[in-house]
């Protein structure tokens, strides 16, 4: 490991004034879970690390007028732990869950895993599912945009060396829409996806309204499948139709073949797992509607 110089930010602002002043061989540092692991071979030329997980203004899970607000710096096991999040977005705790061991979920943060921007991260599909748009901030002042938007490629991001994510927020209009988050990977625990998909959607009177799917592990990034999403507005919340957009989700991926899978394989899991969350969806979307009778 490479010597470098360690600095530590504030809050949000004083962190993007350190990012800027060092230069483009400088690193913000949160949970650390990643940055460190990948520093140890120095692949990133990174001279100076920036804290920033003592900036309490990127911390918080809060409702607001514009939606749930999770802050950048919130850890998986705080999700998982987050009464709001349980009742209303079972599927993002699904999601943390699933992201490596506990000493993991407890250090690793949600803008930490969005921002390393691997394709088989587990945190992106159900919030692209969801809608959800980020918060950056730079030396411009801060920008919004979908989260989507933020994977340009493997390891890539839409952000600049002097920017940071700030929050994560799911529109105020999907709070409680019924959503699922599936995975599979080769071994139980800790197992690096195979395909993950993330699916939302509302049922009214039997047919589905506004999904999402977001794929996983089957394209350079994290990727709607928007063909998929539209085919199947307004058609009924049956096997047939959960069947089709599952095929045509399959054919929006665009999966390798390596060592641990064929892309034919992994086609078919996004079939079958696209399939499932819907059917996931329309089952808590019935549950939903039970209640309130």
């Amino acid at each position: 490991m490479q010597a470098f110089e360690f600095v530590s930010a504030r809050n949000a602002h004083h962190a993007v004034e350190l990012l800027a002043a060092h230069g483009p061989a400088v690193k913000p540092l949160a949970g650390g879970t990643d940055l460190l692991a990948d520093y140890k071979t120095d692949t990133h030329g990174v001279r100076t690390i920036v804290d920033i997980s003592r900036a309490d203004d990127l911390k918080g899970i809060v409702v607001t007028d514009d939606g749930l607000r999770i802050g950048a710096l919130a850890t998986h096991s705080e999700i998982m732990a987050s009464p709001f999040i349980r009742e209303n977005f079972p599927a993002l705790v699904d999601a943390a869950h699933s992201i490596g061991a506990l000493q993991t979920r407890n250090l690793g943060t949600l803008g930490g895993n969005l921002v390393t921007c691997v394709p088989s991260m587990d945190s992106g599909p159900t919030l692209v599912a969801l809608d959800a748009r980020v918060t950056i901030a730079g030396p411009d002042g801060m920008r919004k945009v979908p989260l989507a938007e933020l994977f340009v490629g493997p390891r890539k991001t839409a952000l600049r060396y002097d920017e940071i994510l700030t929050e994560i927020v799911i529109p105020k209009e999907n709070i409680g829409k019924p959503a699922a988050f599936l995975k599979f990977g080769l071994r139980k625990g800790q197992a690096l996806s195979l395909v993950n998909v993330g699916v939302s959607a509302w049922v009214e009177a039997g047919t589905f309204r506004k999904a999402g799917i977001g794929l996983g592990a089957v394209a350079p990034t994290v990727i709607r499948a928007s063909e998929a999403e539209a085919w199947i507005e307004g058609r009924p919340a049956n096997e047939e139709t959960m069947v089709e957009a599952g095929r045509i989700a399959s054919n929006e991926a665009r999966p390798i073949t390596d060592f641990r899978a064929s892309a034919e394989y992994r086609r078919e899991l996004v079939a079958v797992l696209t399939k499932r969350g819907l059917a996931k969806a329309a089952e808590l979307a019935a549950a939903k509607q039970g209640q309130s009778k």
